[in-house]
């Protein structure tokens, strides 16, 4: 595992990882100016920014597209005015971006950029390599801070490690639920 340290990060029980879908398994897709996902950003930021005044200084996103960057970016805009924080992008292998259209390259590239720690958890894609960044993660996190809807799949298996090791878990719902 290879390491970036721009500004030291703070100790695992003031850290917060996140998890969560990809836009394919988003409500509303790629669309960022859809409502909801206008909503889900805005609650999202809320959620993080109670962490930060809750004493959490260290954040961690996995670099990939939907909650993952979401949350990167809404962490870089908080830092601007909680300066204390700190953001760590784990990456699960060289070519995570080598697939994805060049906006969304270039948007990941500027995260990875403005990160304080960039941790590579391997260079060349495996199996494991999705795995292991999830379990780097939570291991190095004390809260997990999920978009689940219930689905199967990464999300899911996230949280179970998460509950296996005795971490917190916050959940914020893709979509807004409507009272009944």
């Amino acid at each position: 595992m290879d390491r970036i340290i721009r500004r030291k990060p703070a100790d695992w029980r003031h850290s917060v990882a996140f998890t969560g879908h990809r836009p394919q398994k988003l409500p509303f897709g790629f669309d960022e100016a859809d409502p909801r996902c206008v909503d889900f950003k805005r609650r999202l930021c809320n959620s993080i920014e109670m962490m930060i005044l809750e004493g959490y200084t260290h954040f961690i996103s996995g670099g990939a597209l939907g909650m993952d960057m979401y949350a990167a970016e809404a962490v870089l805009t908080l830092r601007e005015q909680y300066p204390e924080i700190t953001l760590e992008i784990a990456i699960p292998h060289d070519g995570q971006t080598a697939k994805w259209p060049q906006s969304l390259r270039d948007r990941a590239e500027r995260i990875r950029e403005e990160a304080d720690v960039i941790t590579w958890i391997a260079h060349e894609y495996t199996k494991r390599c999705l795995f292991d960044r999830n379990y780097y993660m939570v291991s190095h996190c004390s809260v997990l801070l999920a978009c689940f809807d219930g689905q199967p799949g990464g999300t899911a298996q996230t949280i179970e490690t998460a509950h296996r090791l005795g971490r917190l878990i916050t959940v914020v719902q893709p979509v807004r639920r409507k009272a009944a």
